[in-house]
């Protein structure tokens, strides 16, 4: 799809981050945007920030781990404006740090979220996507959908990679009109390290425990990286441009897309890959 404008687009985790940055890309554009989150002042602060670009923008309050809430944002979004082109599945969140092993809790709110609130977009918004004849949609990956880490977050965005590249092939091989993208960023100035202001009770970690050298060293690290990453709108950039040159990968980092050589060459040659990590206290 070339051309967007006049056409509409559905981002979930739009209240901030990459979510809102992209619902304003595509209100530059002349699209209509369905912004949708689970944090309402911040929503109706992102709405009203892309409705200032002169395109019509609603917002809808949705947790997307709860499919009937995302089966009403579709409603909502076909209903308003008769289509919907573009689908942004961007909604995520991350576990916090555990100093023994990640709870039950953490692991359904964190894959209830990743992973199921991509897959209850896909089965609220292909089939009437696929009706119209024409559309793209974005599932937010991460690099941590290609490197080892033993985690919720990790596991979610390992799935959301190879169910995303599942649905480029089915679009693709039924010759839907639709095309699929799957974005893996790498460090991005956004709030995903608080995500767990918006945690359920049941996914919290202890009250009270002594973070090891190693575990204090890895937030330092990841608050860094992340305090120091790509602007959102940047990747916003990224996404526009994926979606109208129809193109599957969506990488901010190519240094981190480098890393993987070693990965897939212990697969190739059937080796134990080497031992990683983020941080070396050495």
């Amino acid at each position: 799809m070339q051309d967007l404008s006049g056409k509409t687009a559905v981002v979930t985790g739009a209240a901030s981050g990459m979510g809102r940055a992209f619902a304003n890309r595509f209100a530059r554009e002349g699209m209509n945007v369905v912004l949708s989150d689970i944090e309402a002042p911040k929503l109706d602060d992102a709405v009203a920030e892309a409705a200032a670009h002169g395109t019509r923008v609603i917002g809808q309050i949705t947790d997307v781990a709860d499919g009937a809430a995302v089966d009403q944002l579709a409603d909502l979004a076909f209903g308003e404006f008769g289509g919907v082109h573009v689908l942004c599945n961007n909604a995520g969140v991350a576990e916090a740090p555990n100093p023994d092993f990640i709870s039950v809790g953490a692991w359904e709110w964190v894959m209830g979220v990743n992973f199921w609130g991509v897959v209850h977009g896909h089965r609220a918004f292909i089939p009437r996507m696929i009706e119209q004849g024409e559309g793209h949609i974005v599932n937010t990956a991460s690099m941590a959908g290609h490197l080892p880490g033993h985690s919720p977050y990790t596991a979610s965005k390992w799935a959301v990679v190879g169910i995303t590249q599942g649905l480029y092939n089915t679009m693709a091989t039924d010759q839907t009109g639709i095309g699929v993208s799957c974005l893996c960023p790498g460090w991005v100035r956004t709030e995903i390290a608080e995500a767990s202001r918006n945690q359920p009770e049941s996914a919290a970690p202890p009250a009270l425990y002594e973070p090891t050298e190693e575990q204090q060293a890895a937030r330092a690290f990841v608050k860094a990286a992340i305090d120091g990453g790509m602007e959102p709108d940047a990747v916003a950039d990224l996404v526009h441009d994926a979606i109208v040159n129809n193109r599957f990968w969506i990488f901010t980092d190519l240094g981190m897309v480098e890393m993987l050589r070693e990965k897939h060459a212990s697969i190739v040659e059937n080796r134990n890959p080497e031992i990683f990590g983020i941080v070396d206290l050495d």
